[in-house]
């Protein structure tokens, strides 16, 4: 079932400007004091939280995935988008340029939501109770923004109150940064729930916040954290909530969502009455859709901005199933000219063949991922899809869980986690296959793993950057990293319109 958490009028209250003293409040608009009076309220703080989500391009209704797919080495810009081709491509002059700027604005949006929450909803008067599962799910979400500025930017300034006016917070530390989302996810744990049913599925739950904590330890190479973390899941309390679906495919249709495999995942909804597909600002709508497969899709069904590189299909390629067939889920993830192995005439694109699309034009050789597209039940892509995210799933908690192990030098029992992955997708197990690796051998199949499960998830920067893998030398898969500079991109600038504002935040090295 779909939920959906619009936003609420009251939140973001802004004052309204006329020839008066601006701090005298405006007596026709609502306050924040005059808001947050009871249960309702509180549930509606929580709810516009959430919405943030949904807001304009720059969080997962698009953005993100640009930010983790195309500048990693698995996609570029493929299109007509200028802005996206050379931020992608690591040639970034403008520190305000609206696919970075905007992206740090609507997440500290995200931040201050959040924030209202957990000052405001304990003073509410309310079931205990559900006091404190609202207010655990606003310090997930809060961590869940932090997390994604902390990656993408490296020092972002921790604003924990709601914001003021001449608020001018320092940068914090990559390594503050860090600690604050651990802290927020392991408050918010004990009050979160373990699941949701009917209109509540959606919302985060303990095992989301366990496996957003585990992903925030790992990130940082705290391999013992990481490992105690995703034990609930995996080994614990939680492992019977969660499994794999038997059809790798099933997580990225719109019939099969909020399945045994969702961890935590991002709901969309058509909501068609808001507006037309060609109204594309969305800023001016309420829209609850995502606007990824529009710009994702090949030329003639979508805007074709993203597309991705072909060294990926060669993954896929190097082993066969048990049964010696193709690993099923590159037919999954990606649209390219032997989706079907029968060739481009028996691929189908849209309902029609890949070759009478394309022929040997110019995109006879084109790859688009497929996950976030809708094929399976349209054919054509508009900006509001209503096929939700899966921002986490089980079986990168199973591969991040191995990770953790082989990082601790428990190499042999990791095995058995990368095993469930490959056996749901018909391969022979790994300790079957390649026993006996030793500590390098095996991180270094993981990252394999990592590539066959997991493409075209918003995940590969995040991967590349833990890894300390970022560099020219990916030149070799992604032309576009003959302009990685180390000790700068791994971060994005911080807008300049913010440190102009701010004279305790500084700039990241090298900008």
């Amino acid at each position: 079932m779909k939920t959906i958490y619009k936003i609420s009028l009251v939140l973001l209250l802004g004052l309204t400007a006329c020839d008066r003293d601006f701090d005298e409040p405006n007596p026709n608009s609502p306050t924040i004091a005059s808001f947050w009076k009871n249960a309702g309220d509180a549930e509606k703080g929580v709810n516009a939280t959430y919405s943030t989500f949904y807001r304009t391009a720059s969080t997962y209704s698009r953005w993100m995935f640009y930010h983790g797919s195309l500048k990693s080495d698995e996609g570029f810009g493929s299109g007509g988008d200028i802005g996206l081709n050379n931020l992608v491509s690591f040639n970034q002059n403008d520190y305000n340029q609206n696919l970075t700027a905007e992206t740090w604005q609507n997440l500290y949006v995200g931040v201050f939501r959040a924030n209202q929450v957990i000052a405001n909803v304990p003073t509410i008067e309310m079931d205990e109770a559900l006091k404190a599962r609202l207010i655990g799910e606003a310090k997930f979400l809060r961590a869940l923004f932090y997390f994604n500025l902390t990656l993408y930017y490296g020092r972002p300034p921790l604003m924990l109150e709601p914001s003021q006016p001449l608020d001018t917070p320092p940068n914090a530390s990559t390594e503050e940064a860090y600690a604050q989302v651990a802290l927020d996810l392991e408050q918010a744990i004990p009050d979160l729930p373990v699941s949701y049913t009917g209109i509540d599925l959606g919302r985060a739950t303990r095992g989301a916040a366990y496996a957003l904590l585990g992903k925030t330890y790992l990130q940082q190479n705290k391999y013992a954290e990481a490992a105690g973390a995703f034990e609930w899941l995996v080994e614990g309390p939680g492992a019977s909530q969660y499994g794999l679906t038997e059809n790798y495919r099933d997580n990225f249709l719109i019939s099969t969502e909020n399945n045994i495999e969702s961890v935590f995942e991002i709901q969309f909804q058509e909501n068609l009455s808001e507006t037309t597909d060609n109204d594309v600002d969305e800023s001016r709508v309420n829209n609850t859709g995502t606007s990824i497969a529009q710009f994702y899709a090949p030329p003639g069904i979508g805007f074709n901005d993203g597309a991705a590189r072909r060294w990926l299909i060669d993954e896929f390629l190097e082993e066969t199933t048990t049964n010696g067939e193709r690993d099923p889920r590159l037919a999954a993830s990606f649209i390219y000219n032997f989706t079907n192995p029968a060739g481009p005439d028996d691929t189908q694109v849209y309902g029609q063949s890949f070759s009478s699309r394309f022929g040997d034009g110019p995109n006879a050789n084109g790859v688009w991922f497929r996950k976030l597209l809708n094929d399976h039940w349209k054919n054509q892509e508009g900006f509001r899809s209503p096929n939700n995210y899966r921002l986490i799933r089980y079986a990168d908690v199973l591969l991040m869980y191995a990770e953790a192990l082989n990082g601790l030098n428990r190499t042999g029992e990791a095995y058995q986690y990368v095993d469930r992955v490959r056996q749901r997708a018909g391969l022979a197990t790994l300790t079957s296959a390649m026993p006996g690796l030793n500590q390098d051998q095996f991180l270094e199949q993981l990252k394999h793993e990592r590539i066959t499960e997991l493409s075209g998830e918003a995940w590969r920067f995040a991967d590349l950057k833990r890894w300390g893998d970022l560099s020219p030398a990916l030149s070799s898969r992604d032309p576009e990293f003959q302009n990685f500079v180390v000790g700068k991109h791994e971060n994005y600038p911080i807008p300049q319109r913010d440190i102009d504002l701010n004279p305790n935040l500084t700039q990241n090295p090298k900008y």
